[in-house]
């Protein structure tokens, strides 16, 4: 039998999952020939990919180098408001439309990854794969591209809120009333569970920045 082989990622997915799991970080310098020889493919799309990051805002110039964008306050702020809003819709139409089965998933989720507390960059992994399972089951494809998007610029935040002390529990306890809400079919509650998690989120970011935690 023939073992299908899964298609090879494009120099474009790679750069951004690097970015996404936080193997450049915020002010780093990308080289091309250093990428090119990092991900063994060839510079033209090494380029390529470079100047599509850039027109999407992750990349930024600094002289003529290119380094992984960071967020101001004001951008980061912005960046919250459109992702609460966005993730709130998304928690709704979950309770309107996700099956059985996602629910399981959604719960399955909840449950291992209390395993992860007290692992910050595990449970942040483990946090954008449940937010990513809530984006599925809203059943809506324009609304997941644009929280693709949202998601990305997530990542030019140079700290996960996770990392504060007890914000893995808080996160945990906050994820599975997310969850009874949209198994609830109760599509105000995971409206407003979905978006009281983010607004919580964000104010332990700004205490982290701010050094108050």
């Amino acid at each position: 039998m023939t073992q299908t082989k899964a298609p090879a990622k494009d120099a474009y997915t790679l750069i951004l999952e690097a970015i996404d799991i936080g193997t450049f970080r915020p002010g780093d310098r990308l080289v091309e020939s250093d990428l090119a020889e990092r991900f063994g493919v060839s510079r033209t799309p090494i380029r390529e990919a470079l100047q599509r990051l850039e027109t999407q805002s992750l990349l930024a110039r600094d002289g003529r180098s290119l380094i992984v964008s960071s967020l101001d306050h004001n951008q980061m702020s912005e960046l919250y408001v459109v992702r609460t809003e966005l993730e709130g819709l998304a928690a709704r139409l979950a309770a309107r439309h996700a099956t059985r089965e996602e629910v399981r998933v959604l719960r399955d989720m909840v449950q291992a990854d209390r395993a992860l507390i007290g692992d910050p960059s595990a449970l942040a992994r483990a946090n954008r794969r449940f937010h990513k399972q809530i984006h599925l089951a809203s059943h809506n494809r324009y609304l997941v591209q644009q929280l693709d998007l949202v998601h990305r610029s997530m990542a030019l935040m140079a700290t996960t809120s996770i990392a504060a002390e007890g914000r893995g529990e808080d996160t945990l306890t906050e994820h599975q009333a997310i969850v009874d809400a949209i198994e609830a079919c109760d599509e105000s509650g995971a409206y407003n569970a979905l978006r009281d998690h983010i607004s919580q989120a964000f104010v332990t970011r700004l205490k982290l920045d701010g050094g108050d935690v």
